[in-house]
Protein backbone atom coordinates (compact mmCIF):
# COMPACT_ATOMS: atom_id res chain seq x y z
CA UNK A 1 0.00 0.00 0.00
CA UNK A 2 1.46 3.98 -1.12
CA UNK A 3 0.10 6.41 0.75
CA UNK A 4 0.52 10.06 -0.86
CA UNK A 5 -0.06 13.63 -0.50
CA UNK A 6 0.83 16.64 -1.51
CA UNK A 7 3.49 17.03 -4.42
CA UNK A 8 4.97 13.60 -4.85
CA UNK A 9 6.52 11.42 -7.45
CA UNK A 10 8.12 7.95 -7.71
CA UNK A 11 10.25 6.59 -10.11
CA UNK A 12 10.44 2.96 -10.81
CA UNK A 13 12.82 0.84 -12.86
CA UNK A 14 11.64 -1.94 -15.09
CA UNK A 15 10.61 -5.04 -13.26
CA UNK A 16 10.40 -8.76 -14.60
CA UNK A 17 6.96 -8.88 -13.42
CA UNK A 18 3.68 -7.02 -14.44
CA UNK A 19 2.54 -4.32 -12.41
CA UNK A 20 -0.77 -3.73 -11.56
CA UNK A 21 -1.91 0.14 -10.08
CA UNK A 22 -5.29 0.32 -8.19
CA UNK A 23 -6.17 3.66 -6.74
CA UNK A 24 -8.55 2.79 -4.06
CA UNK A 25 -8.63 6.99 -2.89
CA UNK A 26 -7.67 10.54 -4.50
CA UNK A 27 -5.49 10.37 -7.81
CA UNK A 28 -2.48 9.38 -9.59
CA UNK A 29 -0.79 10.17 -12.72
CA UNK A 30 1.22 7.56 -14.74
CA UNK A 31 4.23 7.94 -16.61
CA UNK A 32 5.61 5.66 -19.03
CA UNK A 33 8.19 6.82 -21.02
CA UNK A 34 7.47 7.97 -24.94
CA UNK A 35 4.13 8.27 -23.86
CA UNK A 36 1.72 10.66 -22.74
CA UNK A 37 0.92 10.94 -18.54
CA UNK A 38 -2.31 9.43 -17.93
CA UNK A 39 -4.69 10.16 -14.94
CA UNK A 40 -5.44 6.88 -13.10
CA UNK A 41 -8.58 8.06 -10.50
CA UNK A 42 -10.29 6.55 -7.49
CA UNK A 43 -11.92 2.94 -8.22
CA UNK A 44 -9.08 3.03 -11.36
CA UNK A 45 -6.92 0.74 -12.31
CA UNK A 46 -3.68 0.53 -15.00
CA UNK A 47 -1.73 -2.74 -15.45
CA UNK A 48 1.77 -3.00 -17.64
CA UNK A 49 3.80 -5.70 -18.88
CA UNK A 50 6.59 -6.97 -17.28
CA UNK A 51 10.00 -4.79 -17.72
CA UNK A 52 8.22 -1.81 -18.15
CA UNK A 53 9.51 1.14 -16.17
CA UNK A 54 7.50 3.71 -15.47
CA UNK A 55 7.11 6.84 -12.90
CA UNK A 56 3.37 7.01 -10.99
CA UNK A 57 3.12 10.62 -9.17
CA UNK A 58 0.60 13.24 -8.17
CA UNK A 59 0.73 15.31 -11.01
CA UNK A 60 1.30 15.31 -14.80
CA UNK A 61 4.54 17.30 -14.12
CA UNK A 62 5.58 16.31 -11.33
CA UNK A 63 9.44 15.45 -10.81
CA UNK A 64 9.98 11.99 -9.38
CA UNK A 65 12.75 10.45 -7.27
CA UNK A 66 14.15 7.13 -7.07
CA UNK A 67 12.60 4.52 -5.02
CA UNK A 68 13.64 4.16 -1.39
CA UNK A 69 14.60 0.97 -1.72
CA UNK A 70 14.66 0.49 2.39
CA UNK A 71 11.90 1.97 3.26
CA UNK A 72 9.99 -0.33 0.83
CA UNK A 73 11.70 -3.28 2.30
CA UNK A 74 10.61 -2.07 5.92
CA UNK A 75 6.97 -1.78 4.63
CA UNK A 76 6.71 -5.34 2.89
CA UNK A 77 8.45 -6.49 6.34
CA UNK A 78 5.84 -4.92 8.61
CA UNK A 79 3.10 -4.67 6.65
CA UNK A 80 3.04 -0.97 6.92
CA UNK A 81 2.15 1.56 4.33
CA UNK A 82 4.76 3.66 2.61
CA UNK A 83 4.17 7.28 2.72
CA UNK A 84 5.49 9.82 -0.20
CA UNK A 85 5.33 13.23 -0.20
CA UNK A 86 3.76 15.09 2.57
CA UNK A 87 0.67 14.52 5.16
CA UNK A 88 -2.42 14.86 5.13
CA UNK A 89 -2.20 11.17 2.97
CA UNK A 90 -4.77 12.67 -0.25
CA UNK A 91 -3.91 9.36 -2.62
CA UNK A 92 -4.11 5.79 -1.84
CA UNK A 93 -2.41 2.79 -4.60
CA UNK A 94 -2.65 -0.73 -4.14
CA UNK A 95 1.08 -1.85 -5.89
CA UNK A 96 1.08 -5.08 -6.66
CA UNK A 97 3.64 -7.45 -9.25
CA UNK A 98 2.71 -10.31 -10.85
CA UNK A 99 5.81 -12.90 -11.95
CA UNK A 100 5.34 -15.49 -14.44
CA UNK A 101 7.04 -18.85 -14.42
CA UNK A 102 10.59 -18.59 -16.47
CA UNK A 103 9.73 -21.92 -17.80
CA UNK A 104 6.28 -21.45 -18.85
CA UNK A 105 6.68 -20.07 -22.60
CA UNK A 106 2.54 -18.83 -22.74
CA UNK A 107 3.01 -15.47 -22.97
CA UNK A 108 -0.07 -14.47 -20.82
CA UNK A 109 0.97 -11.33 -19.14
CA UNK A 110 4.01 -10.27 -21.82
CA UNK A 111 1.50 -10.00 -24.51
CA UNK A 112 0.05 -6.92 -22.56
CA UNK A 113 -0.73 -3.55 -24.35
CA UNK A 114 0.96 -0.36 -22.35
CA UNK A 115 -0.46 0.15 -20.29
CA UNK A 116 -4.23 -1.52 -20.14
CA UNK A 117 -6.28 1.10 -18.07
CA UNK A 118 -9.82 0.32 -16.54
CA UNK A 119 -11.62 3.11 -15.42
CA UNK A 120 -14.33 2.76 -12.37
CA UNK A 121 -17.24 3.00 -14.30
CA UNK A 122 -15.77 -0.47 -15.51
CA UNK A 123 -15.24 -2.44 -12.75
CA UNK A 124 -17.55 -2.69 -10.30
CA UNK A 125 -16.65 -6.41 -9.24
CA UNK A 126 -12.87 -5.24 -9.11
CA UNK A 127 -13.65 -2.80 -6.61
CA UNK A 128 -15.33 -4.85 -4.25
CA UNK A 129 -12.31 -7.16 -4.95
CA UNK A 130 -10.09 -4.00 -4.11
CA UNK A 131 -12.29 -3.44 -0.44
CA UNK A 132 -11.73 -7.10 0.41
CA UNK A 133 -7.80 -6.86 -0.11
CA UNK A 134 -7.52 -3.81 1.62
CA UNK A 135 -9.80 -4.83 4.56
CA UNK A 136 -7.31 -8.10 4.61
CA UNK A 137 -4.59 -5.88 4.99
CA UNK A 138 -5.96 -3.13 7.48
CA UNK A 139 -6.40 -6.78 10.10
CA UNK A 140 -4.28 -9.08 9.33
CA UNK A 141 -4.98 -12.42 11.29
CA UNK A 142 -4.83 -16.14 10.98
CA UNK A 143 -4.25 -16.85 7.43
CA UNK A 144 -4.11 -13.32 5.98
CA UNK A 145 -1.20 -14.60 3.87
CA UNK A 146 -3.04 -17.18 1.88
CA UNK A 147 -5.66 -14.61 1.58
CA UNK A 148 -3.73 -12.05 0.51
CA UNK A 149 -2.31 -14.11 -2.38
CA UNK A 150 -5.60 -15.42 -3.29
CA UNK A 151 -7.08 -12.01 -3.83
CA UNK A 152 -4.10 -10.38 -5.68
CA UNK A 153 -4.81 -13.29 -8.09
CA UNK A 154 -8.33 -12.96 -8.12
CA UNK A 155 -7.96 -9.05 -8.89
CA UNK A 156 -5.93 -9.75 -12.02
CA UNK A 157 -8.37 -12.35 -13.31
CA UNK A 158 -10.96 -9.52 -12.99
CA UNK A 159 -9.50 -7.23 -14.55
CA UNK A 160 -8.46 -8.94 -17.87
CA UNK A 161 -11.92 -9.85 -17.92
CA UNK A 162 -13.13 -6.15 -17.90
CA UNK A 163 -10.44 -5.28 -20.58
CA UNK A 164 -11.32 -8.07 -22.63
CA UNK A 165 -14.81 -7.11 -22.57
CA UNK A 166 -14.71 -3.81 -22.53
CA UNK A 167 -12.11 -3.44 -24.96
CA UNK A 168 -12.22 -6.09 -27.38
CA UNK A 169 -10.53 -4.54 -30.50
CA UNK A 170 -7.32 -3.59 -29.14
CA UNK A 171 -6.68 -7.59 -28.31
CA UNK A 172 -7.05 -8.50 -31.93
CA UNK A 173 -3.56 -10.44 -32.82
CA UNK A 174 -2.87 -11.46 -29.18
CA UNK A 175 -2.80 -14.16 -26.92
CA UNK A 176 -5.45 -12.54 -24.32
CA UNK A 177 -7.51 -11.90 -27.60
CA UNK A 178 -7.53 -15.43 -28.60
CA UNK A 179 -8.98 -16.38 -25.71
CA UNK A 180 -11.99 -14.40 -27.06
CA UNK A 181 -12.41 -16.87 -29.36
CA UNK A 182 -15.01 -19.98 -28.04
CA UNK A 183 -12.90 -21.98 -30.45
CA UNK A 184 -9.57 -21.06 -29.14
CA UNK A 185 -10.66 -21.36 -25.62
CA UNK A 186 -12.37 -24.47 -25.70
CA UNK A 187 -9.40 -26.32 -27.14
CA UNK A 188 -6.85 -25.12 -24.84
CA UNK A 189 -9.23 -25.51 -21.96
CA UNK A 190 -9.10 -29.17 -23.10
CA UNK A 191 -5.68 -29.30 -23.81
CA UNK A 192 -4.86 -27.85 -20.17
CA UNK A 193 -7.19 -29.90 -18.38
CA UNK A 194 -5.62 -33.30 -19.78
CA UNK A 195 -2.02 -32.83 -21.40
CA UNK A 196 -1.56 -36.65 -20.87
CA UNK A 197 -4.36 -37.24 -23.25
CA UNK A 198 -2.95 -37.92 -26.99
CA UNK A 199 -4.01 -34.86 -29.04
CA UNK A 200 -4.05 -35.13 -32.11
CA UNK A 201 -5.32 -32.20 -33.98
CA UNK A 202 -8.14 -34.24 -35.37
CA UNK A 203 -9.16 -35.28 -32.19
CA UNK A 204 -9.10 -31.59 -30.68
CA UNK A 205 -11.03 -30.81 -33.64
CA UNK A 206 -13.70 -33.61 -32.55
CA UNK A 207 -13.37 -32.93 -29.32
CA UNK A 208 -14.45 -28.93 -29.43
CA UNK A 209 -17.08 -29.96 -32.70
CA UNK A 210 -15.23 -28.23 -35.24
CA UNK A 211 -13.74 -29.48 -38.69
CA UNK A 212 -10.26 -30.06 -38.13
CA UNK A 213 -9.76 -27.35 -41.09
CA UNK A 214 -11.68 -24.71 -38.94
CA UNK A 215 -9.61 -25.94 -35.73
CA UNK A 216 -6.18 -24.98 -37.59
CA UNK A 217 -7.41 -21.69 -39.40
CA UNK A 218 -8.54 -20.30 -35.55
CA UNK A 219 -5.12 -21.23 -33.85
CA UNK A 220 -3.56 -19.28 -36.83
CA UNK A 221 -5.53 -16.48 -36.50
CA UNK A 222 -5.15 -16.70 -32.87
CA UNK A 223 -2.07 -17.25 -31.70
CA UNK A 224 0.24 -17.73 -34.78
CA UNK A 225 0.95 -21.59 -34.72
CA UNK A 226 -1.09 -25.18 -35.64
CA UNK A 227 -2.77 -27.18 -32.55
CA UNK A 228 -0.13 -29.17 -32.90
CA UNK A 229 2.40 -26.93 -32.10
CA UNK A 230 0.52 -25.25 -29.24
CA UNK A 231 0.06 -28.77 -27.79
CA UNK A 232 3.43 -29.61 -27.68
CA UNK A 233 4.76 -26.31 -26.24
CA UNK A 234 2.25 -26.66 -23.48
CA UNK A 235 3.72 -30.23 -22.71
CA UNK A 236 7.17 -28.82 -22.81
CA UNK A 237 6.12 -26.42 -20.76
CA UNK A 238 4.90 -28.96 -17.68
CA UNK A 239 7.82 -31.06 -18.12
CA UNK A 240 10.04 -28.00 -17.61
CA UNK A 241 8.34 -27.32 -14.40
CA UNK A 242 8.41 -30.60 -13.30
CA UNK A 243 11.76 -31.15 -14.08
CA UNK A 244 12.68 -28.14 -11.91
CA UNK A 245 10.17 -28.83 -8.99
CA UNK A 246 10.05 -32.41 -8.14
CA UNK A 247 12.30 -35.30 -8.41
CA UNK A 248 9.76 -37.33 -10.41
CA UNK A 249 11.45 -39.61 -12.81
CA UNK A 250 12.16 -38.63 -16.30
CA UNK A 251 10.02 -42.25 -16.97
CA UNK A 252 6.81 -40.88 -14.90
CA UNK A 253 7.07 -36.93 -16.19
CA UNK A 254 6.97 -38.46 -20.10
CA UNK A 255 3.55 -40.09 -19.68
CA UNK A 256 2.27 -36.84 -17.65
CA UNK A 257 2.84 -35.24 -20.53
CA UNK A 258 1.58 -37.43 -23.30
CA UNK A 259 4.44 -39.14 -24.06
CA UNK A 260 4.03 -43.52 -24.79
CA UNK A 261 8.31 -43.80 -24.10
CA UNK A 262 10.74 -41.82 -22.37
CA UNK A 263 12.69 -42.22 -25.53
CA UNK A 264 10.13 -40.29 -27.98
CA UNK A 265 9.94 -37.52 -24.93
CA UNK A 266 13.35 -36.88 -24.62
CA UNK A 267 13.73 -36.89 -28.50
CA UNK A 268 10.90 -33.83 -28.21
CA UNK A 269 12.16 -32.48 -25.26
CA UNK A 270 15.70 -31.86 -26.99
CA UNK A 271 14.01 -30.16 -29.76
CA UNK A 272 12.24 -27.71 -27.65
CA UNK A 273 14.58 -26.62 -24.97
CA UNK A 274 17.90 -27.84 -26.71
CA UNK A 275 18.78 -30.53 -24.25
CA UNK A 276 18.16 -33.55 -23.08
CA UNK A 277 15.45 -33.58 -19.80
CA UNK A 278 18.40 -34.98 -17.48
CA UNK A 279 20.82 -32.33 -18.09
CA UNK A 280 17.82 -29.42 -18.24
CA UNK A 281 17.19 -30.69 -14.75
CA UNK A 282 20.45 -30.19 -13.56
CA UNK A 283 21.58 -26.98 -14.82
CA UNK A 284 18.03 -25.82 -13.50
CA UNK A 285 19.29 -27.20 -10.08
CA UNK A 286 22.42 -25.55 -10.42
Amino acid sequence: MLQAGGAWGLWLDSYPGAALHVVSRGTMWLHVPGGKPLEVRAGDAVLLSPDTAHGIAGGSGAMMGPCDRKATAQALTDGSALHLGSTPAQTEVLVLHYEQDPEVSTPVLTSLVRPMHVTSRENAQLAKTVELLTTELAQPQIGTTAAVNSIVNLLLIQFVRVWLARHPEKQSGSWLGALRDPVVRDALGRVHARPEHPWTTESLAAATAVSRTTLSRHFRSALGQTPGAYVTQWRMDLASVRLRDTDEPVESISGAVGYASPHAFSRAFRRARGMPPGEYRSRLRK
